[in-house]
């Protein structure tokens, strides 16, 4: 809030102040907000308030007034103080609603001598045409003399078409009704707004501004204020005066000091053009810090959250044109204005780089510069946006002066004041704060809201780091075996932090210890390749102020070692029905990691991929064709071993064995060629001779089909018994594998067996 400066006296009572924005309307989105828009000459129109009779009570109705955006309720002695109750309401110039009624901080008092008039905080009410004031006393003795209305435009001479215009419908604005909802009555005319009597119906104009502005610095004494009446009230708490003393400005030639380097980047700043401030209503030169700025003090505005950030340069511009043109104030007095979107404005002139003495803080302003939020936070803090600008902003001017954000400080007391936890200081007593600190800390008012000064602690943080919130999440281009990431090559390395980016110099990626990998403030991943082995990852934040926080660390194994085949592919002959386009087979294989088998995938002839822990497959082939079965085994991270295995599925027709005894051939287009074998006397037989590795022998089988024994290479194997309940062709009934390819025979004697003797066979299969 703004604070104005008081000569002499005792702080008293606390009050809520600050800049009301009655509806969140008024500013133009288009380039009015723009550094080159050019300056926009405010304007303010004034009409005197009835008193009642006793004094006590005031009241205003003006219709049918130009256009206007802001208003404030101002008399004829700075140093009177009003202490009571103001409530205003407008009248929409776009739809004729009446707002409701809304209160005005009566923020008066004791001002400085040079002051031209004392008066409120000012309330943006948006484009409006009819205004109605009611005003009542709550102190000890009557109003203050020479109450008016001031009715303030910043653009077009009160068209809206500037920047303190606009024609957006206000937020608080109602719909016509009964009691205090309707269009207000005009009472008796207004009364001048000055002692000496008047014509009661002439519309006071805008005060000049004094000439003698007060000196900037804490420290000088003042001087004596004008006496005050017996009815006179001491001074106001929350309504101290501008920054200034009563003592003569500085000289215009007054040595400019140079602006000394931060230790913190500058952040993005408006400048004063930014939002169309006419210079021309605001000539005396800026008065600077003997000394350097020790301190910031956090305020708040007390406006509406309601508003819209393009809005945020009409709102600036109003209060300045108040402060100037209406209370005779040679400037602002916040030296910054940040709006709830986080974009920062050049406050008071002078030098966003230069210790402006500002008009903010009731007796230290000598010792910090003054950074308000516009809008109320009582209840809510400003968004993070204009949370993290204020942190910047606070970390560069400290940064300027050496000052930690996380820091107390001794500010020396320049007058005597109270805060609002009840401590009393005299003129020139040290006291400690934070670096960063609440307007209320300083000055019995309840500034910068609750809300906001339960976070400045988040704020202090923002400004001196380390960053916080940080946690690397992800290691991908990897695979996680248990718990830990593996990997056999680049991997892409995530994080996330609860400090907004803007604050953030750098991340780095460390690895064991060593930074590996660097990437700026805004970044949340980088990539990076590790060499084999176990490797602890983690991230370092580096806060702007060169404070640094790392991560937790996790572990991260490189493996580049393949997979391997400890059991080469190899193919063998299976049991099933054969044909010359398909002979069952099975390719085998074992495969091994030194870490962790993913998976081995079949290639060739087709594709199939199987799980770590399958070491077969049925498959066919074709007869008379080489076939290449090929596999590639992975591990969990992606590194492979390939290995293969070539066959020929080869069938020997039984016309091609030796026989003994008597065969028999059948015909039918079930056998194999067409043509079979079948013999039922004891002992007949049949030999092949081949080269290969596997063999299988294929018969026809029935119910009544017999029995035959086998022999391989002359020695008796097995009894084979044909029998089926259900008739199959092309049956490879038996068959047997060899680890490596040599010359065998395989011969089969018929078993004559009792009541199904007979033995039917189509030939053998072999890999060769």
């Amino acid at each position: 809030m703004r604070r104005r400066w008081w000569g002499t006296g005792a702080v008293v009572a606390a009050a809520v102040c600050g800049t009301l924005v009655v509806q969140g309307v008024g500013g133009n989105s288009g380039d009015d907000a723009k550094s080159d828009a050019g300056p926009v000459r405010g304007h303010v129109r004034s009409a005197g308030l009835k008193l009642s009779g006793d004094g006590r009570a005031a009241t205003l109705v003006q219709r049918g007034a130009e256009p206007f955006s802001m208003l404030g309720v101002s008399w004829q002695k700075p140093s009177a103080r009003l202490v009571g109750k103001v409530e205003v309401r407008s009248r929409s110039a776009r739809s004729g609603k009446w707002s409701s009624w809304m209160p005005v901080d009566a923020d008066s008092g004791a001002g400085p001598q040079s002051a031209a008039r004392g008066g409120t905080e000012p309330a943006w009410v948006g484009l409006s045409d009819a205004a109605e004031v009611r005003v009542e006393d709550r102190g000890v003795s009557k109003l203050p003399a020479g109450l008016r209305l001031d009715m303030i435009s910043t653009g077009g001479h009160g068209t809206g078409t500037g920047a303190g215009g606009g024609d957006a419908e206000p937020a608080a604005y109602v719909a016509d009704g009964p009691d205090d909802t309707a269009d207000p009555v005009i009472s008796d005319p207004p009364p001048p707004a000055s002692d000496e009597p008047t014509d009661p119906t002439t519309e006071p104009a805008p005060p000049e501004a004094s000439t003698a502005e007060p000196s900037p610095t804490d420290s000088e004494s003042a001087p004596e204020e004008p006496s005050q009446s017996p009815a006179d009230p001491p001074p106001a708490t929350e309504s101290a005066a501008p920054s200034e003393t009563a003592t003569e400005p500085p000289s215009p030639s007054a040595p400019v000091p140079t602006a000394p380097s931060s230790t913190v980047p500058r952040p993005v700043i408006v400048p004063r053009s930014g939002w169309n401030a006419d210079e021309s209503i605001s000539p005396e030169a800026p008065a600077y810090i003997d000394g350097k700025i020790k301190a910031v003090v956090v305020h708040h505005t007390a406006s509406t959250n309601d508003y819209t950030c393009a809005e945020a340069p009409s709102i600036i511009n109003a209060i300045y044109t108040y402060d100037v043109t209406g209370l005779g104030w040679k400037d602002l007095g916040y030296n910054f204005v940040v709006d709830k979107c986080g974009t920062i404005y050049e406050g008071r002139k002078g030098g966003v780089d230069l210790p402006v003495v500002g008009a903010h803080a009731y007796g230290f302003n000598s010792q910090t510069t003054g950074i308000a939020v516009l809008g109320t936070y009582v209840d809510a803090p400003p968004p993070m946006a204009a949370l993290t600008s204020v942190a910047r902003l606070a970390a560069w001017k400290l940064g300027q002066y050496g000052v930690q954000p996380d820091a107390t400080v001794t500010l020396t007391t320049a007058l005597p004041g109270q805060n609002l936890a009840g401590r009393t200081w005299g003129p020139g007593e040290e006291m400690t704060l934070p670096a960063i600190h609440g307007h209320r800390d300083g000055y019995n008012t309840l500034c910068p809201g609750d809300a906001f000064y339960a976070a400045l602690g988040t704020v202090r943080t923002l400004a001196a780091g380390p960053v916080t919130g940080l946690q690397l999440r992800t290691v991908t281009g990897t695979g996680v075996i248990g718990t830990t990431p593996y990997t056999n090559g680049p991997v892409t390395v995530t994080w996330s932090a609860t400090t907004p980016a803007a604050l953030v110099s750098s991340y780095e990626v460390l690895v064991d210890g060593k930074k590996a990998a660097t990437a700026a403030g805004t970044a949340t991943s980088a990539k990076l390749t590790l060499a084999s082995g176990s490797h602890q990852v983690q991230i370092r934040a580096v806060h702007q102020s060169g404070r640094m926080a790392t991560s937790t660390a996790r572990t991260v194994v490189v493996d580049t070692t393949a997979p391997v085949f400890t059991t080469k592919p190899n193919l063998a002959l299976r049991t099933g029905t054969v044909t010359t386009t398909a002979v069952p087979l099975t390719l085998g294989w074992k495969a091994a990691d030194s870490v962790s088998l993913k998976e081995t995938r079949l290639t060739a002839p087709l594709a199939k991929t199987y799980g770590p822990t399958v070491t077969s497959a049925a498959h066919t082939a074709r007869s008379g064709a080489a076939t290449t079965w090929a596999l590639r085994a992975y591990d969990a991270v992606g590194n492979s071993a390939v290995a293969s295995v070539a066959g020929t599925p080869v069938i020997l027709q039984e016309t091609s064995a030796t026989r003994t005894g008597t065969w028999t051939t059948k015909s039918s287009t079930s056998y194999l060629g067409g043509r079979s074998l079948a013999a039922g006397a004891k002992n007949a037989s049949l030999t092949w001779t081949f080269t290969g590795r596997s063999v299988a022998w294929v018969v026809s089988r029935a119910t009544a089909s017999g029995q035959a024994d086998i022999y391989v290479d002359g020695k008796w194997v097995t009894t084979a018994d044909l029998r089926s309940t259900a008739t199959a062709y092309r049956n490879a009934l038996w068959t047997k594998t060899w680890p490596t390819a040599a010359k065998h025979t395989l011969k089969i004697v018929v078993k004559g067996t009792a009541g199904r003797p007979t033995v039917t066979t189509d030939g053998i299969v072999y890999l060769k």
